[in-house]
């Protein structure tokens, strides 16, 4: 498209980007004033930097938004954005009125950062009974709940139609559950677009943008995509926090979940969170972080705040189990080199040395949880869980982690063990005897479902090795860490979680515990 001598249509919003370029955060300051725009709402951005010319168009072509028209004038160009296609601007009732203060006030509204003076008192909770059955977190959604967060996340659904659809996926996957026999509920993460992302859409000063978005960002765009492409990752729908000013959490991350879910069951709940460790990494980036965070440490303080603020919360609405996912612990030691990027952290942030890295993920986990009853918390790890595909994951035994599992103040560890990647359950012996091992007992990357005899063996070895008061049963992994990405069928999901309920029956007959 060539340069026009003006634009002939009006802006809804605009922004000045100066002279920053699409590989230095430009494209995500794009997003934030985009996003907030209905379908059709028009954007201008103002660029000084001459490989905007090329690289804006290209941006526009891979998100699906469209280039009206763009100006220049000495050094200072202008472009004219639709959030996708123009033509759906007479379509929608809301265009005719959007003014240009208007949509700014949402782009730019005033930080509300609420920091309480004192945090919750934990509530007494259902106690998790030894052997217990639980799911890791994420369950896959249905068709229609995949479609209602995208229309939610693109302005065509409302907050609260959004969240009625969202229990009724939430109501399939709890009964699911239940039906296979588990012993502690999970609300199958039906509300997030992945198992830790989602945080990026409710979060203050934090906004979801498309993984495409962060190709410029990376030092190889074109390998990235690729090994995107080779580990299944849907990256036009699969989401990024980006942090642009201060964090904030004037809305709880995860208590409505809880809310919800003990309406259906009157067993024990489990709600997951993304650790801090995981955050601090996926959420530092220097081209937009650093105007509002002098270096990631500074980011993480903030989001141990948010986190014990939630947690608090959370146990003081009686949740059983807080669990923090905390799989990138297994990037630090298995991806190799310091300077590798690795798909599980954003492929972005980059890391120091491993007993470095190791020593500042452990303060960061202790720090959320300092004061709170170990019993009712809990760290779950993977090598990776995206892709069917074993040989695009992570692999290496547990001994590398050990010291630092051995010093999480939780209660229990939740840990792959069921796929050959992870190594031998031996050598968790060496963890602290009042942890307790859940163990991951099927595979949840695989179609078939496995035997009884399979499971019954794992689970005898994991009893006789930790002793049975120490043992939970789960899977490796959640079924669907990301909503258009699930890794089974919701039938599928259901068989593996009923094969385990029945080991653990049996087991518990066999050890002389109550059903």
């Amino acid at each position: 498209m060539q340069a026009s001598p003006s634009h002939t249509h009006k802006s809804d919003v605009s922004f000045d980007g100066g002279d920053l370029d699409c590989g230095n955060g430009l494209l995500l300051l794009i997003r934030k004033h985009i996003d907030p725009l209905p379908r059709g709402g028009l954007l201008e951005i103002r660029s000084s930097e001459i490989s905007v010319e090329e690289d804006l168009p290209a941006w526009c072509r891979l998100t699906g938004n469209e280039l009206i028209s763009w100006t220049k004038q000495d050094r200072q160009r202008s472009f004219l954005v639709a959030k996708g296609k123009f033509s759906e601007r007479m379509s929608l009732p809301v265009a005719a009125g959007l003014t240009n203060s208007a949509t700014a006030a949402l782009v730019n509204a005033p930080l509300n950062i609420v920091i309480p003076a004192e945090l919750p008192a934990p509530i007494a909770a259902l106690p998790i009974s030894p052997l217990s059955v639980m799911g890791i977190g994420s369950w896959p959604r249905p068709r229609w709940m995949l479609q209602a967060m995208h229309d939610h996340m693109e302005g065509r659904l409302d907050a609260e139609s959004f969240q009625l659809t969202a229990d009724d996926a939430v109501r399939l996957s709890v009964a699911a559950q239940l039906r296979a026999g588990v012993d502690v509920v999970t609300d199958g993460e039906q509300r997030r677009d992945s198992y830790a992302s989602f945080v990026g859409g409710i979060l203050d000063n934090c906004q979801l943008i498309p993984l495409t978005d962060l190709l410029p960002l990376v030092d190889d765009p074109e390998e990235f995509a690729r090994e995107l492409r080779a580990l299944d990752v849907p990256a036009a729908e699969v989401r990024h926090p980006a942090v642009f000013g201060l964090l904030g959490r004037s809305k709880p991350l995860a208590l409505h979940e809880m809310d919800f879910v003990k309406t259906l069951t009157d067993k024990p709940v489990k709600i997951a969170l993304p650790g801090p460790y995981l955050l601090t990494r996926t959420m530092w980036l220097e081209c937009v972080s650093d105007r509002a965070y002098t270096n990631r440490e500074t980011l993480a303080n903030d989001i141990v705040r948010v986190l014990r603020e939630e947690l608090a919360c959370l146990l003081a609405a009686g949740v059983a189990l807080v669990q923090f996912d905390e799989p990138v612990l297994s990037e630090v030691v298995y991806s190799g080199s310091v300077s590798k990027r690795s798909f599980m952290c954003g492929a972005l942030s980059e890391k120091n040395e491993i007993p470095a890295e190791l020593g500042f993920a452990r303060e960061l986990i202790n720090a959320v949880v300092a004061g709170f009853p170990k019993e009712r918390l809990a760290l779950h790890m993977c090598r990776g869980n995206w892709t069917p595909d074993e040989g695009a994951a992570l692999s290496g035994n547990y001994t590398p982690l050990i010291e630092t599992l051995s010093g999480l103040q939780v209660g229990s560890l939740l840990l792959e063990l069921c796929t050959p990647r992870a190594g031998e359950m031996e050598i968790l012996r060496a963890i602290p005897d009042d942890v307790r091992i859940g163990v991951g007992i099927c595979n949840q990357k695989h179609a078939h479902i496995e035997t009884l005899d399979a499971v019954l063996s794992k689970g005898e070895q994991a009893i006789q090795l930790f002793g049975k008061e120490r043992v939970l049963f789960t899977p490796d992994c959640g079924f669907a860490t990301f909503a258009d990405n699930p890794l089974a069928s919701e039938q599928i999901a259901e068989q593996k979680l009923k094969v385990i309920a029945a080991a653990s029956r049996i087991l518990r007959q066999r050890h002389g515990l109550h059903s």
